[in-house]
């Protein structure tokens, strides 16, 4: 089976560019946590962004939701903070919800559950971070 290979700079920037949903898997309370801080650059780069921890009710001033399943609108991309083990279980979530792009963090590397992700149709990103990529690209 082929290595994964992430989607080309003018891919990741359209993905950036372009507003959408995006739930943050992971994303923490704490302003001092990655999670939070991404999720922050994502809102002040006009993403709508809904927060995805069973531990919170409200992140940033949006409601949170204990799952991705859980969450009553569509999603258009997941933003995973979770250690790779879990992702397996995420991709089936974003698969299910009819995500199209599934973007795993930095050291966010699980290859079996990003090709099945991207067997699902999903644009994969793995192992990179939205506000480097932002810096880099824009």
């Amino acid at each position: 089976m082929n290595a994964f290979e992430n989607p080309s700079d003018t891919k990741i920037r359209e993905i950036l560019a372009t507003p959408r949903t995006i739930a943050v898997v992971g994303c923490s309370p704490d302003p001092d946590r990655d999670s939070h801080r991404i999720a922050a650059l994502l809102k002040a780069k006009g993403h709508r962004v809904i927060p995805v921890n069973p531990s919170c009710q409200e992140i940033l001033g949006e409601r949170c939701f204990a799952s991705l399943r859980d969450i009553p609108e569509p999603v258009e991309m997941v933003d995973v903070f979770r250690r790779p083990e879990f992702v397996d279980q995420i991709a089936d979530d974003a698969i299910a919800v009819g995500a199209n792009i599934l973007w795993l963090q930095l050291e966010v590397i699980n290859e079996p559950a990003a090709r099945k992700a991207h067997a699902a149709g999903l644009t994969v990103v793995m192992d990179r971070c939205p506000a480097i990529e932002y810096r880099r690209l824009f």
